[in-house]
């Protein structure tokens, strides 16, 4: 069985009205606390929140730039991008900002990326939402150029969509990152992990999903020559955890992150019942899990979920 690991997601925006400056106390005072206990921090890409019960105008952090920030002071985890949005940026800029961040913190960098969802958001920065096809077809064509650029220092590549002449990348990144799509559609996003993933990430997916999206990704390892062993399978979710399962209930109920009647798809509970469930996904194939815990700006319940369930599955 592969080792399992566990990452933790770091907040993008306040929840309680906090200040930015406040804010950012609370995300430190919850890395240096975990610091060596989790392996790796996990920043998303939004340009302001992605919550719709949370007002846009809240302080929300921009992915990359935070990371080349918080992963000089934390220097104990991996930092990793759940997941960056291609359209946000050329993949040639991916690419080198990548080797660089990846060169700058000593092999601790993991990019993970995707098609992007949110059309509010691109509107409103004025970057064009093409249809969900052709997204993964943008998407497709960028992690081919990132992969480029990454191994051979330079990249010429002449897409439908992106075409670069002679882009380089120099340093090269030291080791090569991994790289995490993340997505779920059947048809076409699963066919291009199939394809090019080293790790492969989906979002509050229960048991049940997350079976059917690994049999749909397996079908199209076989049809691509893929060894479909060789991806590494992760699960983002949210957690609510407390001593008492009631407890962990009524905190996931208040929580802007758990809809109302989707509550499989969380993890929620006391540490029992939290184990019980990330056994569930192990036993699926899952070996890196990266958490949410939603109670923050409180450390208790990644506290307990540090003292009581990860003992028991590593």
């Amino acid at each position: 069985m592969a080792e399992i690991r566990f990452g933790l997601r770091v907040p993008a925006f306040p929840v309680d009205g906090s200040s930015f400056d406040e804010f950012m106390n609370q995300v430190h005072n919850l890395l240096s606390k975990f610091e060596g206990q989790f392996d790796s921090a996990w920043i998303c890409d939004h340009l302001y929140p992605w919550s719709d019960l949370v007002d846009r105008m809240t302080p929300n952090l921009e992915c990359m730039t935070s990371i080349a920030y918080l992963s000089a002071i934390y220097r104990k985890y991996k930092w990793g991008t759940l997941v960056l949005c291609n359209n946000f940026r050329n993949p040639a800029l991916v690419a080198k900002m990548s080797a660089i961040l990846q060169n700058l913190t000593g092999g601790r960098f993991i990019l993970g990326i995707g098609a992007g969802w949110k059309k509010d958001e691109y509107l409103a920065y004025g970057i064009e939402f093409p249809p969900t096809r052709v997204r993964i077809e943008m998407l497709e064509e960028a992690v081919q150029i990132i992969k480029l650029m990454w191994t051979n220092g330079r990249a010429t590549f002449h897409g439908k969509y992106y075409r670069v002449e002679d882009a380089i990348c120099m340093p090269r990144p030291d080791p090569i990152p991994p790289l995490m799509i993340g997505g779920g559609g059947e048809k076409y996003l699963l066919r291009v992990v199939a394809k090019y993933a080293d790790w492969w990430n989906i979002p509050n997916a229960s048991p049940k999903v997350y079976e059917h999206k690994l049999n749909v990704l397996k079908k199209h390892c076989k049809e691509v020559g893929r060894d479909y062993d060789e991806i590494v399978k992760t699960l983002a979710n949210v957690v609510s955890i407390a001593e008492d399962k009631n407890e962990a209930i009524r905190i996931a109920s208040r929580s802007p992150f758990i809809r109302k009647g989707l509550e499989e798809n969380y993890i929620i509970g006391d540490p029992e019942m939290v184990t019980r469930r990330l056994r569930e996904y192990i036993r699926l194939g899952v070996s890196y899990f990266i958490l949410r815990f939603v109670d923050f700006p409180s450390t208790r319940g990644a506290e307990l979920f540090v003292e009581e369930v990860i003992p028991r599955l590593t």
